[in-house]
């Protein structure tokens, strides 16, 4: 997804005006699109031709982030119309059932869409390994019990990645036409779920902190995120991703990559299974981690051998500390 840097007035007069802030030249401190610069884009269309328009497809073309500078109207004396407006976006008018809903992609929802596309067409193997975390969860309870503090399962396998990624650093790594990039920083990027799409905000050397320090600067990221307070910096930079659905019972998925990361951990549920140990059948805590990897990059070997690292020290926990 592209950032534009505007001020908050010209990201309003943008909208108010249905102006494509792309198409604006800014002159503000740092690049920035002025209110400015919004009205002077705006005076120079109106120069050329006032857009008329009916107001349904109006609305559309904002609800859709359509520039109407660049929607030719099939209306009388011109007018863009509904169907304009569809054309222009690629869709095809449709009859709505009872019940049923029209309403254009908010711009997450369409940054999201452009990735997941992106992610898509790039060649990817997911490897499962599975974990025995009945030590792990011990641990966590006593650590909290005891010291009074919030250690999630997620916290642990965040250490854990940052550590197994110092010794897997193949997997730090991004595609770059006929070269690869290899990145020297452990810059973890942790995927927050909200209610109109995904974020995802980087924990940046991330095997350089305690796991006091990585417990709360993850923490404090996760909320601003919820809260909405993140900066566009801080979800710019990561070079491994890291995907939770363990807290909706999930015990299999396949992460899409978050690009231009080679590779992504997703993060299965706990669940009470089987496990022979010293010859014997105990009922254990166990979980599921699943790598997806970038194959044009890396190799299942490579993906093996770090899956290997994360359930080395997840199943003695002690050494993260």
């Amino acid at each position: 997804m592209a950032y534009i840097k505007a001020t908050p007035y010209a990201k309003r007069t943008a909208k108010q005006y249905h102006i494509d802030l792309s198409a604006v030249t800014p002159t503000g401190h740092g690049e920035a699109v002025t209110g400015k610069d919004v009205l002077n884009a705006r005076e120079r269309r109106q120069k050329t031709r006032e857009v008329p328009v009916t107001p349904l497809a109006l609305r559309m073309a904002r609800e859709l982030h359509i520039d109407l500078d660049r929607v030719k109207g099939t209306g009388i004396g011109g007018k863009i119309s509904k169907s304009d407006i569809l054309r222009e976006s690629g869709r095809k008018d449709v009859e709505l059932m009872p019940g049923e809903l029209y309403q254009g992609m908010s711009s997450m929802r369409q940054a999201i869409a452009a990735e997941m596309t992106e992610a898509a067409q790039i060649p990817t193997v997911t490897v499962t390994t599975k974990v025995d975390v009945t030590r792990m969860n011990e641990l966590r309870l006593q650590i909290n019990s005891r010291d009074g503090v919030h250690y999630t399962v997620n916290d642990f396998v965040l250490m854990a990645c940052a550590k197994a990624l110092v010794k897997n650093k193949r997997l730090l790594c991004s595609y770059a036409g006929d070269s690869i990039i290899y990145k020297n920083d452990i810059n973890l990027g942790i995927a927050v779920s909200l209610e109109e799409g995904m974020l995802v905000p980087v924990l940046r050397d991330a095997d350089c902190l305690s796991p006091a320090e990585l417990r709360e600067k993850a923490h404090e990221l996760i909320r601003r995120t919820r809260s909405r307070k993140l900066s566009p910096d801080e979800c710019r930079n990561s070079t491994f991703t890291v995907t939770n659905l363990g807290m909706y019972g999930v015990e299999a998925f396949t992460p899409v990559l978050h690009l231009p990361n080679a590779a992504i951990l997703g993060v299965c549920s706990i669940y009470e299974g089987c496990a022979v140990r010293d010859g014997a059948v105990e009922v254990r805590k166990l979980m599921h981690i699943c790598l997806t990897f970038d194959h044009r990059l890396l190799d299942g070997a490579d993906a093996a051998k770090f899956n290997l690292s994360v359930r080395e020290y997840l199943e003695n926990p002690e050494s993260l500390f």
